[in-house]
C-alpha cells in the first residue's frame, strides 16, 4: 500500500489568547472527518512544563489523559469529543518534552560536536513530532499552536511552522489564524485593527495565513469582512465569522453554513465532492436544546471556581443528558465550604451527587460530610477517582467504626489505612507521569450494578491515580454490603466499588468521563442520570 501523502493545517492565535482555538480546530476536524476523510488534531503547548500533569488545575484547567497513559491539555478531550476517535501522547507536544529531547541528544554526543541551536535543532525536533502522525497514514493532520502569535515563547513553533509550509511545497498545508474582533459598545462597532496587528505580526515571521476565523459577539458586516480581506491578504470568503453561540456543539454548523470545510479543501487542492453527513450531530443538538425533563447534579470538588478544571466531567452530562433527553443542570458545590452544619442546607433539592476527583488535602472532610450525606438519605452518588477513595473513608469511619480511617495521601500515621499506596508507588520521588495512567482492564461481577450498565463482563477505563483501595479490608466491606463488583484481573486492584442497599451509591477508581464523546455517551453516566431522575 502506497503512503497517502499527508496535508497539513496549522491553526494559529492573535489578540487573546482562550479564543477557541481547540474549538475550531475540533470543528474542522469533524466536518473533514463526516466528508470521508482520515482526520487527526495535536496540540503544541508552548510552556516547559513536561505535560500539564503537574500543573494547578486553576492554571490549565483539566489535565486530560489518553488510552495509552499520556497526561495532556484539556484540548485533547475536546478533539476526542467531536471526532469519537482517540488520541495518543503523540497528539500533545509541549516545549519541555522538545528541548528535553534535544538534550538528551546532545548529552548522548548525537550532534557531533555541533553548536546546539533553536534553529535548526529545536525547530527540526518540533518538525519531526508534527510529522510524527503521519506515519499513521492520515490524509489531514490538524496542528494547533497554543499561545498567541508574539509570545516569546512560541516563536520556535511559528519559525517550524514557516519552515514547513515552505518544505512540503504549495497545496500541502495551510495556516488558519484565529483572532478576535472586539466590539466598542461606546460606538456601537466591531474593530477590525488588531487583527490587522496580529495578521502582520504573522507576517512578519514569514507567514502568511490562509483563512482568518474572527471570534466576534456580533455579525460582521460586509465592508469590515472585506477591509480584513483586503488587509489581511486574504480572500473575501477565506473570512470566516465565528460568533459566541449557546453551545460549543454548534461551532460545526456555524463554521460549515460558511463553506469553512470548502475553503480548506479549496486551499489543500483536495477534491471531495461527499458533503458533510452530520445528521447524527444534529440529532444530538436537537435533543440537547429540547430537553423532556431535568435534573439537577450536585458537582462537589475543590476546584469549583474555574469550572474548565471538570470540563470532561460536565461534557459527559451534557453527552449522557442529550441522549436521553434530559437537561442536566449542575450545582457546583465547593467541598472546603461544607460542614455538618451547613450540609443539609448545601446539598437541599438535588437529584444526585458526583464527588469529583482532585489530589491533596484541601476540602477532603467536605467530601466526606457529602458522601455521608448520599449514603444515609439514598441520593444518587457517583464517586470518581478520589471520589470512590472519600467513600470508601467515610464507610470505614460511619458503618465499621473505623473512627480515624483515611487515606495515606491526607494522614500517614492513619490506624487504618482504608486507601493505601502501592508497593512500586511507595518509593517514587517523581510526581510527574508516575502515577497509574492510562487504560486498564476492569472485570465487572455478574449480577452486579456495572456489569448491568455496561452490558459486559471486561471493560477497558483511563486511570490517573497513586492511591488504591487496600484491600485488607475487603471482606469487611462486603460483609457489610459495600462491594467491590470491578477488579483489574492482572493486579487484584479494587477499580469499583457499588453499594447494595441503595438506589446507586457507586464509586470507581477510573475516569470514565475521558471516554465519553457526543457519539457514544458513556453509560456510567446514563445509567447514574436516570437514578437521578427516579430520585
Amino acid at each position: 500500500m502506497s503512503k497517502k501523502n499527508t496535508k497539513y493545517i496549522f491553526v494559529t492565535g492573535g489578540v487573546t489568547s482562550s479564543l477557541g482555538k481547540g474549538i475550531v480546530s475540533a470543528s474542522l476536524g469533524l466536518l473533514l472527518k463526516s466528508r470521508g476523510f482520515n482526520v487527526t488534531i495535536q496540540k503544541l503547548d508552548p510552556y516547559i512544563n513536561i505535560d500539564p500533569g503537574t500543573l494547578n488545575p486553576y492554571e490549565h484547567g483539566e489535565c486530560y489523559v489518553t488510552e495509552d497513559g499520556a497526561e495532556t491539555d484539556l484540548d485533547l478531550g475536546h478533539y476526542e469529543r467531536y471526532l469519537d476517535a482517540p488520541t495518543s501522547q503523540n497528539n500533545n507536544v509541549t516545549t519541555g518534552k522538545i528541548y528535553q529531547t534535544v538534550i538528551d541528544k546532545e548529552r548522548k554526543g548525537d550532534f557531533l560536536g555541533k553548536t546546539v541551536q533553536v534553529i535548526p535543532h529545536i525547530t527540526n525536533e518540533i518538525k519531526r513530532r508534527i510529522k510524527m502522525l503521519s506515519k499513521q497514514n492520515y490524509d489531514i493532520i490538524i496542528t494547533e499552536i497554543g499561545g498567541t502569535v508574539g509570545d516569546i515563547e512560541s516563536l520556535p513553533y511559528i519559525e517550524t511552522v514557516r519552515q514547513l509550509k515552505w518544505e512540503l511545497g504549495e497545496n500541502n498545508s495551510m495556516v488558519i489564524h484565529l483572532t478576535l474582533l472586539p466590539y466598542l459598545a461606546s460606538s456601537g462597532e466591531l474593530k477590525t485593527k488588531p487583527s490587522q496587528h496580529s495578521v502582520r505580526q504573522l507576517m512578519e515571521s514569514g507567514i502568511m495565513a490562509d483563512v482568518l476565523v474572527c471570534r466576534t459577539e456580533h455579525n460582521i458586516p460586509k465592508d469590515q469582512r472585506a477591509k480584513l480581506a483586503q488587509f489581511c491578504n486574504v480572500s473575501l470568503d477565506n473570512v470566516i465569522e465565528c460568533k459566541d453561540l449557546e453551545t460549543i456543539y454548534e461551532v460545526p454548523m456555524y463554521l460549515q453554513k460558511q463553506n469553512f470545510d470548502d475553503v480548506v479543501l479549496k486551499e489543500l487542492d483536495l477534491k471531495n465532492d461527499k458533503e458533510a453527513d452530520l445528521k447524527d450531530w444534529k440529532t444530538f443538538l436537537k435533543k440537547f436544546k429540547n430537553p423532556k425533563r431535568t435534573v439537577e447534579i450536585a458537582l462537589v470538588g475543590k476546584y469549583i471556581s474555574l469550572q474548565d478544571s471538570y470540563i470532561s466531567i460536565a461534557e459527559a452530562f451534557k453527552h449522557a443528558g442529550a441522549s436521553l433527553e434530559t437537561e442536566v443542570k449542575v450545582r457546583w458545590v465547593y467541598s472546603g465550604e461544607i460542614t455538618a452544619e451547613n450540609i443539609k442546607e448545601t446539598l437541599q433539592g438535588v437529584d444526585g451527587i458526583l464527588v469529583a476527583p482532585g489530589f491533596g488535602d484541601r476540602g477532603i472532610e467536605g467530601k466526606v460530610l457529602t458522601a455521608q450525606y448520599a449514603r444515609e438519605n439514598k441520593v444518587p452518588m457517583l464517586g470518581i477517582c478520589l471520589g470512590m477513595q472519600i467513600m470508601t473513608i467515610e464507610f470505614a469511619r460511619n458503618v465499621l467504626g473505623h473512627s480515624k480511617a483515611n487515606s495515606m495521601e491526607f494522614d500517614t500515621s492513619t490506624p487504618d489505612p482504608v486507601i493505601s499506596i502501592m508497593e512500586e508507588q511507595k518509593n517514587v520521588v517523581d510526581k510527574g507521569g508516575t502515577m497509574r495512567l492510562g487504560a486498564w482492564k476492569c472485570s465487572l461481577k455478574n449480577a452486579s450494578k456495572l456489569y448491568e450498565i455496561y452490558g459486559a463482563k471486561n471493560i477497558s477505563e483511563r486511570h490517573r491515580h497513586r492511591y488504591e483501595f487496600n484491600s485488607d479490608y475487603l471482606q469487611e466491606f462486603e460483609k457489610n454490603g459495600f462491594l467491590a463488583t470491578g477488579t483489574n484481573p492482572e493486579t487484584g486492584l479494587v477499580e469499583a466499588l457499588e453499594m447494595t442497599d441503595h438506589p446507586f451509591y457507586v464509586g470507581v477508581q477510573y475516569h470514565p468521563e475521558y471516554k465519553s464523546t457526543v457519539a457514544t455517551p458513556h453509560p456510567l453516566f446514563k445509567a447514574f442520570i436516570k437514578a437521578c431522575e427516579k430520585n
